[in-house]
């Protein structure tokens, strides 16, 4: 699903974007909910952020990249978290593309997102390759999603890659 973002651009910068596992819901401008497996998945568009979150009723954990306030160090390359019966990964890292390689890669991505099932794209106002979108699949015992915040001003694209994995002898 593609989306037209109704606010302005305003995390302007990769090198502001912050992770955080389990932090609180926030106000999202696009939701997409999903069923993987026997995952519950929300993809969430927080304008140039993300947050996904997984279970449902109290069982809810989230994963969320984002300008957070008060967190000023980079995304990690790795992380990785053990919950209750999941192991969870996540990884991310940074392209850096001339001008016309970064609106080929945008359109590349914008497309594959658009009508996937899995798929949630928004885009910003003004420019074409000023987005956010992330995109899930799995199966049985695992769930992913990639993601991808556009920053055209700097050339920069961060990608990130999370997975959560049913533990050995966990039942699904």
């Amino acid at each position: 699903m593609l989306t037209t973002l109704h606010t302005s651009y305003t995390d302007t910068r990769a090198g502001d974007l912050a992770w955080r596992l389990g932090a609180a819901e926030l106000p999202a401008l696009a939701v997409l909910d999903l069923r993987i497996g026997p995952v519950d998945l929300q993809l969430r568009l927080l304008g140039a952020s993300h947050q996904v979150v997984l279970g449902a009723g109290t069982s809810r954990c989230s994963e969320t990249v984002a300008c957070l306030p008060g967190r000023r160090t980079p995304l990690p390359a790795r992380a990785a978290e053990r919950l209750q019966d999941w192991e969870y990964e996540f990884a991310a890292r940074v392209e850096s593309l001339p001008v016309q390689g970064f609106a080929c890669r945008a359109q590349e991505l914008l497309a594959l997102v658009e009508n996937h099932p899995y798929g949630l794209a928004g885009v910003f106002p003004g420019d074409p390759t000023a987005f956010t979108a992330l995109l899930a699949g799995g199966g049985e015992r695992e769930v992913s999603w990639r993601t991808w915040h556009a920053y055209p001003q700097e050339g920069r694209l961060v990608c990130t890659r999370s997975s959560l994995k049913l533990r050995d002898g966990a039942a699904a």
